[in-house]
């Protein structure tokens, strides 16, 4: 289980193995394996390009989502505008870095078969979403009491 991070604007994560731990736990918990999830940083116009490019939609958003999955075998690339997340969390009075994790585990929970475009698909996603943040807090406590 390999969980790459890549940086095409200024913006980097953290402590990194704190996120990547998360995130596994998060596809354990949902009793999925996977082989190779790369997450891609951009500004909005890198990802404009590839929204533009590969779903031929010309509107920024904040995730792209792209299953590369063989069989039950899990693999993605997950681009996230950095610049989105920040505008993201200011529309809805959050702080970056937890708007940063809900996009980061929305894209994870798609690749777990999570939907949301009907409006009971966006409630289950939220619930998840939620949930799954929660997670990120037990992750980090196990690192700091081990």
């Amino acid at each position: 289980m390999i969980i790459n991070y890549f940086y095409e604007s200024d913006f980097k994560i953290n402590e990194e193995s704190i996120y990547s731990d998360w995130i596994k736990a998060v596809f354990i918990s949902e009793q999925k394996r996977f082989e190779e999830i790369n997450y891609i940083f951009c500004d909005d116009e890198y990802l404009l390009r590839i929204n533009r490019e590969y779903l031929d939609h010309d509107y920024y958003t904040d995730i792209i989502t792209f299953d590369n999955s063989v069989s039950s075998l899990i693999m993605s690339d997950i681009y996230i505008s950095v610049e989105r997340v920040k505008e993201n969390a200011d529309d809805y009075g959050v702080d970056f870095i937890n708007e940063l994790k809900r996009v980061m585990i929305h894209g994870v929970l798609h690749l777990c078969g999570y939907k949301d475009k009907a409006k009971e698909e966006q409630e289950l996603m939220t619930a998840k979403e939620n949930e799954k943040l929660l997670m990120f807090h037990v992750e980090q406590m196990k690192k700091e009491y081990v």
